[in-house]
């Protein structure tokens, strides 16, 4: 068994909502104001899209587990909860999904984390895991690029067929799920296991 994030999204791909996918970037704004709140110092005006992960709660985790070994379970809740909603409206963004993001958890989007024994995972490794995973960073944005452009041709296709073809939703799940694993090793500091380069 996996000790990563595992991400799971239920995607539609028939009789997709054409008016829904064309207008897609202007129906997502106040999810984005939303999200962009969790992060103390957002600039939505500077066209600076790294908003999304700013809201995470990774220096007072690194410390605590470097300092005391611990995980503040306040601080795990929030970061699950926060990352799920993230992953929420990433699908909604990207078509995989004509539900709009909720709040709260629903059974279109799965985000589950592994448990979390703060004994068990290296207390020095925090302090060196943002860096040790430069290589994920480099190999995820290129997987970014390559979502990119399935999400344009799903979108083409949504407007055309009303479908969203197969071969787009496990890319993008696949690129979803591969940052949702590196947020979780770099800057969650859920597990020690290295996760893998493969979508």
């Amino acid at each position: 068994m996996s000790n990563q994030i595992e991400t799971q999204i239920d995607v539609s791909l028939t009789e997709r909502n054409r008016m829904t996918a064309l207008f897609r970037l202007v129906l997502v704004v106040p999810m984005a104001i939303f999200i962009a709140s969790f992060a103390p110092s957002a600039d939505l005006s500077s066209g600076d899209a790294s908003y999304f992960m700013v809201g995470l709660i990774s220096l007072p985790v690194a410390l605590a587990i470097v300092f005391r070994q611990i995980y503040p379970t306040y601080a795990l809740a929030f970061n699950e909860a926060l990352l799920s909603l993230q992953t929420r409206v990433d699908a909604y963004v990207l078509l995989l999904t004509d539900e709009y993001p909720s709040i709260e958890e629903n059974d279109v989007v799965s985000v589950t984390f592994p448990e979390v024994d703060a004994k068990a995972l290296n207390r020095w490794l925090p302090l060196i895991k943002w860096f040790i995973a430069i290589p994920l960073y480099l190999v995820g944005i290129f997987y970014a690029i390559y979502a990119a452009f399935l999400t344009l041709f799903g979108w083409l296709s949504i407007l055309f067929t009303g479908n969203y073809p197969e071969i787009c939703a496990e890319g993008i799940v696949g690129t979803i799920a591969y940052w949702n694993r590196v947020v979780g090793y770099a800057l969650l500091l859920v597990t020690d296991e290295y996760p893998t380069f493969s979508l």
